[in-house]
């Protein structure tokens, strides 16, 4: 008889299938975000900016001050109920974006779907805690490729239904997917080495600070998801619109917008796993590193794109450095925390995530509003720039010698 695989590798598989589906379902709708939002009212170019930039950063704005509090929460009664707490809320406020008459209706729901976010973070945080150390690059790696391939997949879909069906209709799928998912963990993931911590035995801020090896490293890990996310997501609410001024708003806008969307979760894909196990033998800050370079340069090309060929063409490279950055600052973040209080610092770290992305888009339409979208490619790739010496200063020094 074949042996039972244990819990933690069984945990792998279910949930890359939960967080590829819910990554599916997230990435459906971005791509045409400012294009629903301007069927919602009446908006000049500056005015249409700033709404997309403002609806898709205020998820984040709650997100980021809830975080901690979920986080303590996870460590009190476990990532699991935390899992299956923000999968059924999201699918309840996603399917209800469909049926929005106006911005604020929407505005107020993407506040909501960032009180309930986490699905993703933690669902890697139970495989950061239940993973051995020496599989965790591996292991979060492949749980990236997971969230990716449905993000390739989502823009495609989302695409599709929104060309044909509307709308309003993807934000139905939407809900059902993320449904789904919700049920996948509740019938097939289990939490095995969760102890809980009372309420009285919750550390502080200050308790936790003092528990850990290094807090500058921490500290500078935090300070790079943060750009990581701003960086990345400061080009997000207006790919759609950039798109529909290379193609001189002709031509199957909405499904041109989806396939570049989805092109760096391509090549994101076929490589973020490989680069985790890759960092496991020769450094994961040597991947880092790598992707920050990569990075900064493919910005600064895309800045100067004339047409919609080009901007696939980079964006689809921009996926492997992609890989390189956010899923390794992940892996050093586990290998560097103590177990018991790797719950509180992936919340931390979600938190710094969502600032990234509250920073990010609003930076972004706020510059394609005032100047030209080109311009935010630039200014994108200076903030790499810069993260790549903030990381060379504030984590390379303070990683532990082997």
């Amino acid at each position: 008889m074949e042996p039972q695989k244990p819990i933690w590798k069984r945990n792998i598989h279910f949930l890359a299938l939960a967080v590829f589906i819910a990554g599916l379902a997230f990435s459906e709708f971005m791509p045409f975000l400012a294009l629903y939002i301007e069927t919602l009212g009446h908006f000049n170019h500056q005015l249409l900016n700033f709404w997309s930039g403002l609806i898709y950063a205020s998820m984040f704005v709650v997100s980021a001050l809830v975080s901690p509090w979920w986080g303590k929460l996870a460590d009190r009664y476990g990532r699991r109920p935390m899992i299956l707490r923000a999968g059924l809320g999201m699918a309840i406020v996603l399917s209800l974006m469909g049926a929005v008459t106006n911005v604020w209706q929407l505005l107020i729901l993407r506040l909501l779907q960032g009180f309930f976010s986490g699905f993703i973070s933690n669902c890697n945080t139970l495989i950061a805690t239940e993973t051995p150390k020496q599989h965790a690059g591996q292991a979060l790696g492949f749980m990236a490729s997971s969230v990716t391939a449905g993000t390739l997949l989502g823009p495609f879909l989302g695409g599709f239904i929104a060309s044909f069906l509307g709308y309003r209709f993807t934000f139905f799928v939407t809900g059902g997917l993320l449904f789904i998912s919700f049920l996948l963990t509740l019938c097939y993931v289990h939490e095995e080495g969760f102890k809980p911590i009372s309420k009285a035995d919750t550390p502080n801020f200050q308790t936790v600070v003092q528990q850990l090896r290094s807090p500058q490293l921490i500290a500078g890990l935090l300070l790079t998801t943060l750009i990581i996310q701003a960086a990345n997501s400061s080009i997000n609410p207006i790919v759609s619109l950039f798109v529909r001024e290379l193609m001189h708003h002709t031509g199957n806008i909405v499904l041109v917008a989806g396939l570049v969307a989805a092109l760096p979760g391509i090549s994101n894909f076929l490589v973020a796993s490989r680069l985790g196990a890759l960092g496991d033998e020769v450094g994961t800050q040597k991947i880092i590193l790598s992707g920050f370079i990569a990075a900064s340069v493919l910005f600064f090309a895309t800045a100067f794109v004339q047409n919609v060929y080009q901007l696939g063409s980079l964006r689809f490279l921009i996926g492997f450095s992609d890989a390189c950055l956010f899923p390794q600052v992940q892996t050093l973040l586990s290998k560097n925390a103590p177990q018991q209080l790797t719950g509180r610092l992936f919340s931390w770290n979600q938190s710094a995530m969502c600032i990234g992305n509250i920073a990010g888009p609003l930076l972004g339409s706020t510059i394609s509003g005032a100047f030209n979208y080109s311009s935010v490619f630039l200014l994108t790739g200076l903030m790499v720039v810069i993260n790549l010496l903030l990381f060379r200063s504030n984590v390379m020094k303070h990683l532990p010698k082997h």
